[in-house]
């Protein structure tokens, strides 16, 4: 038994992908209609059942169909992807995947997850080229002297300013670049590995979860639930506030033991392995802090400004973001003189030990495009939609966020949950009296909340890039995972009574 290993990430996600297939066999076809807005002749195209109908782009249509959503909403791009039509379900006939589909699943996955693959190839290639430099070597040395004693100001700052990012334009893919640079920052400061994933992680997790003008759930979600975003606001920014209190807290709690012993930490046997991996181990302190090596972590330091501010203001996704950091990668190799030849040996190194998070991104895309063409992911929302009648607000909301905790397994995505969702669900906020924002609140909490352990999140990805299991993730999160879960279900009792 004491040989027996837990699963490589990969080997869960391939695990999932069979059960995945599995249940295509069991649970039954089925699929709600569709209504997507086309802004070049201001009409709405109906899809779905035998054959599509275009109709007039007017709220006429919208309340025709029962979809209680202003149309201003579709016209001015505020939801701009096809919305589930409500009491539109019909069952189909099953479309059961079998062997040949769950083979081809990963390289489907791989293929329709090519944006953020290359984007997490590119990073690596960056970071090859910085460690060619020396830069981060003089930079961690550096920034370790200035926060001697005061080590735990990195954990509260890195978890504050990313679950920042999280709940104003939704951080999640983007954090993939950090967890390079900063897991030697923290190793340095005589952490462990998990501190640092933890803070970039739970980070944007906890951010994404309390959502205030993230566009990509907030917004969306209410816009499809025909409520403005700023209803409810002032409850998210609460537990905003709660969730993230309480995040820092127990990362804190658990640094200050493993700094007081390592022995302490959850990857205390992968200690040295770590180190080596991360370059602790082999830092040169005694390089200078030139001019040259300034310019380049000016450079580096810029790519990121340059991806949020792109992102969050100026309409920026993956190719502008891969775009930012390939051009920085050059203009350092240009500034530190690395020769053509060995920057480009370097440069594809870089991207090769990433390349195994590549991959998993890749499988986890997979699973969903199973479940897709299975057919099965309309089903499972139309019975959790109907689990609901007859309860009480109570009982109702916490359900709820349960219902959304499950479906974001077989709907990874925010926006895709939102405009899949939102019209079936929030309607049903009105038969229990209170209004549709609470289920705006379940849908943000119930995902973020599984987002923290959800295999088909970015968790694994995540995992693979820091070299630790996902068991003893588990055996980190577990407890935390369980005071959220209680203050939430608290919280929302107490908001609908």
């Amino acid at each position: 038994m004491k040989n027996l290993k837990f699963p490589s990430a990969q080997t869960i996600l391939i695990l999932i992908a069979a059960l995945v297939t599995l249940l295509t066999w069991l649970v039954p076809a089925g699929q709600y209609d569709h209504l997507a807005y086309q802004s070049e002749n201001n009409t709405f195209v109906k899809s779905g059942s035998e054959e599509t109908v275009e109709m007039p782009g007017t709220q006429e249509t919208l309340s025709e169909l029962g979809i209680n959503i202003p149309v201003e909403k579709f016209t001015n791009g505020d939801i701009y992807k096809p919305i589930s039509i409500p009491n539109t379900y019909r069952e189909l006939e099953s479309n059961p995947q079998g062997i040949a589909a769950l083979i081809k699943s990963p390289i489907k996955g791989i293929i329709a997850a090519a944006d953020i693959i290359f984007l997490i190839l590119i990073i690596g290639g960056l970071i090859g080229i910085m460690n060619l430099t020396g830069a981060f070597d003089v930079g961690i040395s550096w920034l370790g002297k200035a926060l001697q004693g005061r080590e735990y100001i990195l954990i509260i700052l890195v978890t504050t300013l990313i679950a920042a990012g999280g709940t104003t334009f939704g951080l999640a893919e983007e954090t993939m670049a950090f967890y390079p640079i900063l897991i030697p920052v923290f190793l340095a400061a005589r952490y462990d590995a998990m501190v640092g994933l933890a803070c970039i992680f739970l980070g944007s997790s906890i951010g994404s979860m309390c959502s205030t003008i993230n566009p990509f759930s907030t917004i969306i979600a209410s816009d499809a639930a025909g409520i403005s975003w700023t209803t409810g606001l002032e409850n998210r920014l609460f537990m905003l506030v709660i969730c993230l209190i309480i995040t820092i807290v127990y990362i804190l709690r658990y640094a200050k033991r493993v700094k007081a012993d390592p022995r302490n930490s959850i990857v205390y046997n992968q200690k040295e392995e770590l180190e080596e991996l991360f370059g602790i181990t082999n830092m040169d302190t005694s390089v200078k802090f030139t001019t040259r090596l300034r310019l380049i972590l000016i450079v580096f330091t810029l790519c990121f400004v340059v991806m949020i501010i792109g992102v969050s203001a100026l309409d920026w996704w993956f190719v502008e973001m891969t775009a930012t950091f390939l051009v920085g990668a050059i203009i350092i190799g240009v500034i530190g003189r690395i020769k053509e030849g060995l920057f480009l040996e370097t440069f594809v190194k870089g991207a090769g030990d990433l390349l195994g998070v590549a991959f998993i991104v890749g499988i986890a895309r997979g699973v969903t495009i199973l479940m897709e063409d299975g057919l099965i992911s309309d089903t499972i929302l139309y019975h959790s939609s109907m689990i609901t009648e007859g309860m009480n607000a109570g009982l109702f909301t916490n359900f709820m966020l349960f219902i959304y905790g499950g479906l974001s397994f077989f709907i990874p995505s925010s926006s895709g949950m939102a405009v899949l969702t939102m019209p079936i669900m929030s309607p049903l906020a009105d038969t229990v009296n209170i209004g549709r924002e609470v289920i705006v609140d379940t849908y943000q909490y119930g995902m973020g909340l599984f987002y923290l352990i959800n295999p088909t999140s970015l968790i694994l990805a995540a995992l693979a890039v820091v070299k630790i299991g996902f068991n003893k993730w588990l055996k980190f999160i577990w407890p935390l995972l369980l005071i959220l879960i209680v203050t939430t279900m608290i919280f929302l009792t107490i908001s609908v009574y």
